[in-house]
């Protein structure tokens, strides 16, 4: 058998609508942990205001916000799967079908940047990177809408055989100019190295991370816990109310390099939104998150 165009298409579909209406399982965890940690009253409240609307959101089908982002796959494509049908084209037709269908229906956040026509469709939309899985039989598809309070702040600098303290004050340097506008707390991730697109690539996958796994890399575990403390030591807060939870996590991963270092710094806000599909060889659809 061969994974159809079709498969794709609802699949595709299906993944956005649920990141728009479902704050991941994991999310709401730690938003609830830092509920209990949280020592500025404000604060306090603000966490539990944003886990009753995530889940008021999900029981009723509602947007947990109204800016619903742009579309955008992360697709790992095993080396054992074969297609019938176009699978670029079945994307598009995926997102087209959520606009067509969505109630509550989204907003026009496609925007032409040389003429900033807002749509729901636009060169390149949905925005979609491939990589490659060796021996998989299926093909597993992120859906990881960027709206525009993550997407304003994210950053990257090139750096020559830059220190780890240069790395981290970058970080946390890029974290304060954006200030409250990402909608925190929010997940930072950081790429280090490689060239300037792989190191936003790097970046992107690590705010994707799930929570609670330890960076295999004992120079970055402790990079994550020191710039972790040193974000929510700015007071900050929840959406900016101020308080202990200005992030919930901060994720690294680093490729070798030239001289030349390029550093990412990506986010998301503190609804998360990432979910996750695997389509198999025999067309069985597998959802992760």
């Amino acid at each position: 058998m061969s994974i159809s165009s079709e498969t794709i298409r609802s699949v595709t579909s299906s993944l956005y609508e649920w990141s728009l209406k479902k704050v991941p399982d994991d999310t709401k965890r730690v938003l609830a942990q830092a509920q209990q940690r949280e020592t500025v009253q404000l604060g306090k409240q603000t966490l539990r205001i944003m886990l009753e609307s995530a889940e008021a959101a999900e029981s009723e089908s509602h947007l947990v916000c109204s800016d619903v982002g742009v579309p955008t796959y992360m697709i790992r494509v095993g080396t054992g799967v074969s297609f019938s049908g176009n699978v670029r084209q079945a994307i598009v037709d995926g997102f087209a079908d959520l606009v067509a269908r969505a109630d509550p229906p989204i907003l026009k956040m496609v925007t032409n940047p040389l003429t900033l026509q807002r749509s729901y469709e636009g060169k390149n939309m949905p925005l979609v990177t491939f990589d490659m899985i060796d021996g998989a039989d299926y093909m597993e598809i992120v859906c990881a809408p960027k709206a525009m309070g993550t997407g304003r702040w994210e950053a990257i600098e090139t750096f020559v055989y830059p220190s780890l303290e240069t790395i981290e004050k970058y970080v946390l340097d890029t974290v304060l100019k954006a200030g409250s506008q990402p909608c925190p707390p929010i997940v930072v991730g950081v790429g280090i190295g490689g060239t300037f697109d792989y190191a936003a690539k790097m970046a992107k996958e690590c705010v994707l991370r799930p929570f609670g796994q330890t960076n295999p890399e004992p120079i970055l575990a402790a990079m994550e816990q020191r710039l972790l403390k040193a974000i929510n030591d700015t007071g900050f807060g929840p959406m900016g109310t101020g308080g202990d939870t200005t992030a919930m996590a901060v994720h690294i991963d680093y490729s070798a390099s030239h001289g030349f270092m390029p550093v990412a710094v990506a986010f998301n806000c503190w609804i998360n939104r990432r979910t996750c599909a695997r389509i198999y060889q025999d067309g069985t659809v597998e959802r992760l998150e």
